[in-house]
């Protein structure tokens, strides 16, 4: 794992922090604008300075959030974000949100690492496709047309779409009878591509027992099934348990975003990692890192722990729109801060490995299992 010093994500925090600490509407969401427009970035603002200490012109960046900014470089903090606070009378809850924002990667840093050949694991051109991703089918907005095109373009050889299964309302989750509608029109997608194939995924809700809100025979329907915790995740008690009888149903193949956390505002569920992890490496389960830039679960530090514990990998954009699936990149920049090999990760096998995989995950596991043997 390789300690990093993410400029632009203490900035970005710092105009965060601004926002909630403003007395209007206008005023919070122009202060968001601009925390918004730094996380955004490809390159480290230290790098946008020029040699006259001035800021080139970014959008959503006014006066005041370049005086944070240029107090933040030139002093490591910003004595106008903190005077702020302190007037707002907020602070307590401005510490708190500051504490939900570890190990969240800016844009900036994702192309750092990628860019970063010294860093191992999976480089940009060993992800062969991305295995989360929502559809109009639930709530999403691009066809299975518009995803195939977008995940051929990015050169994939395999994508999945995951809308949300029908026990989470909410999101829009599918019926089984409009599952089965989504199938065919999947397979009218597939037999115009040559040398991609879209997969019919499904992400099951885990309820509190750690029962997917899917039976047997309809979890039997998808190729590749992910289980998502959606409830539940602001509780202080463990929830080891619950976790752990998710990744042992037959069916699951992933442990998607297995906290829940959200940055700013929840850290998720509180669980014995090394016994979820555990019990995923035993059954073959990926745990997942999901891309989602507000989401980032598992993040690298996490990540690292599955990595020990012998678990496989799945790297995903959980896109909403075509242009979200550029989120699977962050996925990668975690991998490659934890240190994964890309043979750990599923998304950088071939095909037919991958339906291996999906068919029997206890071969899978044994494996590794066996590799680990051998390097000992």
């Amino acid at each position: 794992m390789t300690p990093i010093s993410d400029i632009n994500a203490v900035i970005g925090g710092l105009l965060r922090d601004l926002a909630f600490a403003q007395p209007t509407q206008p005023q919070m969401f122009g202060y968001k604008r601009a925390a918004s427009a730094v996380l955004t970035l490809e390159t480290p603002l230290t790098d946008l300075v020029t040699t006259t200490g001035a800021l080139p012109k970014i959008g959503g960046i006014g006066p005041a959030s370049a005086r944070v900014i240029h107090e933040t470089l030139d002093t490591g903090g910003s004595p106008t974000v903190e005077r702020a606070i302190d007037a707002s009378g907020r602070r307590d809850d401005i510490e708190r949100r500051r504490a939900l924002r570890t190990h969240f990667l800016s844009r900036a840093e994702v192309v750092r690492v990628l860019r970063d050949d010294s860093l191992p694991g999976p480089a940009l051109a060993d992800y062969a496709g991305d295995l989360q991703m929502h559809s109009e089918w639930s709530d999403g907005s691009p066809s299975v047309q518009d995803i195939s095109r977008a995940c051929q373009a990015r050169g994939y050889a395999y994508a999945a779409v995951t809308d949300h299964s029908h026990g989470l309302p909410i999101a829009g989750g599918m019926t089984m009878n409009e599952a089965a509608e989504q199938r065919r029109a999947l397979d009218q997608v597939n037999a115009t591509t040559d040398h991609f194939r879209l997969l019919q995924g499904i992400e099951a809700n885990i309820g509190a027992d750690g029962q997917l809100d899917l039976s047997r025979d309809e979890a039997r329907v998808f190729e590749l099934v992910l289980a998502a915790p959606h409830s539940r995740l602001r509780r202080a008690e463990d929830q080891t348990e619950r976790l752990v009888t998710a990744v042992q149903h037959p069916a699951v193949r992933i442990l998607a975003h297995p906290r829940g956390r959200i940055r700013e505002s929840r850290a998720g569920i509180v669980a014995n990692w090394d016994t979820v992890f555990a019990a995923a490496a035993c059954a073959g389960v990926a745990v997942e890192i999901d891309g989602d830039p507000a989401r980032q679960d598992v993040d690298y530090v996490l990540a690292a722990s599955a990595r020990d514990a012998g678990c496989l990998f799945a790297l995903d954009s959980d896109a909403h729109t075509t242009e979200q699936l550029s989120y699977a990149e962050t996925a990668i920049a975690h991998a490659r801060l934890a240190g994964i090999p890309a043979d750990r990760i599923v998304n950088c096998w071939p095909l037919h490995r991958l339906m291996e995989w999906l068919t029997d995950p206890q071969k899978e596991a044994r494996r590794l299992v066996q590799d680990q043997e051998r390097a000992w």
